[in-house]
């Protein structure tokens, strides 16, 4: 990430903090000191043991869980392991009717590949691309069938319009009104980490385009981008998405004004760019070089997408420590992991269990490490907090969006997120990119948190991943509230080791294939390192006065609003 400076994160390392009230019933004992070298807080971070990461990551990542997919048994099983878990600790109930339960109904969508079509009509005539070889489709959670008949098709670059930071792909594209835009994955280089990573999101991107006209959305990406791994996607596809459903029977996602959503393989690109004036290894330059470009292909496109649709029900868990102080107990640092993963799909070398033990069995088993050690504070901390455990992550955030939409506790009670997703458990925690950080106050306690343990903190070192977008963080963040996703550095300790090239190797070989199991050489006590970081975190979130804020001129608070005024 671009991080202001170095000095901006890292800033106000004081370690004094002031607390009031206690564990339990009755009055708050008068306020007194604590260091981050007390007791109190030894005695939490002693209780995080890297042997219970291990536990639990087994047992969630286990072939018995079938992958934890929605509305499956494995899903049920994973979740009652978590309530176990949190039962034992002492967390109480937080979610709906006194249950640790949040119902969020989903509805599923899948292709029906033999009754979907693309067509590509160019001056040498027309093309019919294959399904799952040249292209995918979206499924549309809206409608069961939806066409787009021979439409002329304009590329705009990235399909980025962001003024206000010198990029703008629509400035040169003339009117949109009934075509398909055709854009790059990703957004231009040249825009700051996490901002790059709010511009290359397909909502944003499909937005834009309906906001200017458009009809149908066509994706794709350029050869040498590393996020590219075409037999992953057939595999994802081939299980169908999901959207959470309101009260009315309405999916959280679609547009009725979009007809189709085409996702090119490179051979579907070289069909659909034939015959333009400017080559492709010329776009690819250009977008690489951060240039905005934008212009009509010769060629027009038509698709027909069918979907099933299917109601699965599923479920996050909430739980919660209660606060201390009276005045700051009804607010809520809130701690998430997803439990959800692929359940069975696509065979790979024989195996068709999406395990998940890195994704995300290792973040549900750290928060869990989080809670326990809340609960083992002699003193509890003036704020509560609380621990979510969601659903439908792998499927577009979908059971933290339904909850920081729909919050079992008042909305305006959230204060602050952590979210722990596959922070890297690969190697010792020497350092962390701290997403988010350089956004609001909480820089603050991250970096004092990260002091105390001696763990470093680094910029983002591969920012076209666009990490920022990708895990329930941002669901919060959407909803106006300060968040921190804390991922491992690439430091490993050992010259032999290079934690770049181990990211990369895992991101290609591992990441959302069946392969991801408790079979890899996973550093449980860098989860234990990573508990203890998220926990000190919090804790110091909880313990201060201040509500956590968004910095003065920030992109993300100004995009999603001010924080909500505290209710004390």
């Amino acid at each position: 990430m671009r991080v202001r400076s170095r000095s901006r994160i890292v800033s106000g390392i004081a370690v004094m903090v002031l607390v009031s009230g206690c564990a339990g019933s009755g009055p708050a004992p008068e306020r007194r000191e604590l260091t981050l070298e007390g007791p109190e807080v030894k005695a939490a971070l002693d209780a995080i043991s890297a042997d219970r990461v291990r536990q639990h990551m087994s047992t969630l990542a286990d072939d018995a869980l079938e992958g934890r997919g929605p509305g499956t048994e494995g899903y049920e099983g994973a979740l009652g392991h978590v309530e176990t878990t949190l039962k034992s600790l002492g967390v109480e109930p937080a979610g709906e009717g006194g249950t640790y339960r949040q119902r969020v109904p989903l509805r599923g969508g899948k292709v029906v590949e033999d009754a979907s079509t693309v067509k590509v009509t160019s001056r040498s005539g027309a093309k019919t691309l294959a399904y799952g070889v040249d292209y995918l489709l979206g499924a549309d959670h809206l409608r069961e069938q939806v066409a787009i008949d021979n439409a002329p098709v304009v590329f705009v670059g990235y399909g980025v319009s962001a003024p206000t930071l010198g990029y703008d792909d629509y400035a040169g594209a003339g009117s949109i009104e009934g075509k398909v835009v055709a854009y790059l994955s990703g957004a231009p280089p040249s825009l700051p980490s996490n901002e790059r990573a709010y511009y290359s999101s397909g909502a944003a991107k499909e937005a834009e385009a309906v906001k200017r006209g458009a009809i149908g959305t066509v994706s794709f990406t350029s050869p040498d981008d590393p996020r590219f791994r075409w037999d992953v996607s057939v595999a994802s596809n081939k299980q169908g998405s999901f959207a959470w459903v309101d009260a009315q029977g309405n999916p959280n996602r679609g547009n009725p004004a979009l007809r189709g959503s085409v996702s090119l393989n490179h051979s579907g690109v070289q069909a659909l760019f034939a015959g333009t004036p400017k080559p492709l290894a010329e776009v690819f330059k250009d977008a690489a070089a951060s240039k905005p470009q934008a212009f009509d292909l010769p060629a027009r496109l038509s698709v027909t997408t069918r979907t099933t649709h299917r109601d699965v029900e599923s479920a996050n868990l909430v739980g919660r420590v209660a606060g201390s102080d009276p005045a700051l107990q009804g607010e809520h640092v809130v701690y998430v992991a997803h439990v959800d993963h692929f359940g069975r799909g696509v065979a790979m070398n024989g195996d068709d269990i999406y395990n998940g033990a890195h994704d995300n069995a290792s973040g549900v088993a750290i928060v869990l490490e989080v809670a326990r050690a809340f609960t083992a504070l002699p003193v509890r901390p003036r704020r509560s907090a609380l621990f979510l455990f969601v659903t439908a992550e792998e499927w577009g955030l979908l059971g933290s969006d339904y909850f920081a939409r729909n919050p079992t506790v008042p909305r305006e009670s959230l204060v602050a997120n952590l979210a722990l997703d596959m922070p890297f458990l690969f190697h010792p925690l020497l350092d962390i990119v701290p997403y988010g950080a350089q956004h609001s106050t909480l820089s603050g306690p991250v970096s004092r948190a990260a002091q105390h343990l001696g763990i470093g903190l680094a910029e983002d070192p591969i920012p076209e991943q666009v990490l920022f977008i990708r895990s329930d963080h941002y669901s919060f963040v959407r909803q106006g509230i300060p968040s921190l996703f804390i991922k491992s550095g690439f430091k490993t300790g050992d010259p032999a080791k290079d934690g770049a090239a181990i990211n990369a190797a895992y991101r290609r070989d591992v990441y959302h294939k069946p392969n991801d199991d408790m079979s890899q050489p996973f550093d449980f006590e860098a989860g234990a390192a990573h508990a203890r970081l998220n926990f000190l975190t919090g804790w110091l979130v909880a313990q201060d006065t201040a509500r956590p804020a968004w910095n003065p001129g920030d992109f993300f608070g100004g995009l999603f609003g001010q924080v909500v005024p505290a209710t004390h």
